[in-house]
């Protein structure tokens, strides 16, 4: 990769690991800190809309988000200068932590940048009994209980396409979760803005403040955490949407194509050179097929827990 337009470098180029779908480097050169990411082009899941993420990233970077200044983006590599700060472990946010995400969700949406791209959701696959059976037939961990899940993630399925969303669809980030955060000094700093793109309100609403509301289960899930994210995004001048099931379903539909997309890499078993490591991918299908069930099974008594 051609990183010459960032300066010298003053020691070579360090992987940082953990990343779910690409590869990220440090890069330290004489004229500062750059996070360099290489976009996984072997399996990726749906295009990525480069031109009109960086636009997005400009405007929302400009309108003072705290977030990495977006340097340059191509087909295949995005930089950002580097942010020091603290990771966000998978646990519940302070409140403080989640009204303030809530107001840069405001206002991210009233960013005017337009969006030129196609649609970047597709209908949610439904091959999940044919997944069980390669998954038996190549011996994977976790065959016996993809089996015995199939009807189950193909009920997901069905309820990610037919539920229904209430709008209005807003250009943003897509995928604010514990990992895409920082804390400096005890603010958020949000990265990896590549999944940017439109999506119905709700979805984004739902999925940003259950991420930040809950524990690594489903069993330490706190209301005041989520509702803080909606007062948030009140107090910074936005407008909830209806309450009901379409504040989950892209989360957990974007669970369900993450989980399928896992498998796949596994039922391969080879490194791809791209994206995240095989063993990453094993781990992730693993909590996909056996958390995504649970959730979507508790979902009635979590409209109840968390209504607005």
């Amino acid at each position: 990769m051609d990183l010459s337009h960032l300066g010298t470098p003053t020691g070579p180029m360090v992987r940082v690991h953990g990343g779910f779908a690409n590869r990220m480097y440090r890069l330290d050169t004489d004229r500062g800190s750059f996070a360099v990411k290489e976009l996984n082009l072997v399996d990726r899941r749906w295009p990525y809309h480069a031109e009109d993420v960086f636009r997005f990233e400009r405007a929302a970077f400009t309108a003072g988000i705290p977030m990495p200044e977006p340097v340059s983006a191509g087909h295949r590599v995005l930089v950002h200068r580097w942010v020091e700060g603290e990771t966000m472990p998978e646990a519940p946010v302070t409140p403080a932590y989640a009204f303030e995400i809530g107001e840069i969700l405001a206002r991210l949406h009233a960013l005017d940048t337009g969006w030129t791209g196609a649609a970047v959701d597709g209908p949610a696959a439904r091959d999940w009994p044919g997944l069980a059976a390669r998954a038996r037939a190549t011996g994977q961990p976790w065959a016996a209980e993809l089996t015995s899940r199939a009807g189950t993630f193909v009920a997901i399925a069905d309820f990610v396409d037919t539920c229904a969303r209430p709008g209005p669809v807003v250009v943003t980030h897509r995928d604010i979760q514990p990992w895409n955060l920082l804390s400096h000094r005890g603010r958020p700093v949000v990265l990896d803005w590549e999944l940017s793109g439109p999506l119905d309100l709700s979805g984004e609403l739902g999925s940003t403040a259950f991420s930040l509301a809950k524990g690594p289960g489903f069993d330490d899930i706190r209301p005041a955490v989520f509702h803080a994210v909606l007062d948030g995004y009140v107090a910074g001048g936005g407008t909830l949407p209806p309450w009901g099931p379409g504040w989950f379903a892209f989360l957990i539909g974007g669970w369900l194509g993450h989980t399928r997309w896992n498998i796949v890499r596994c039922l391969a078993g080879v490194e791809t050179g791209s994206g995240p490591d095989l063993a990453l991918s094993r781990e992730s299908a693993r909590d996909g097929i056996s958390g995504l069930p649970v959730l979507f099974a508790r979902l009635p008594a979590l409209l109840e827990l968390l209504r607005p």
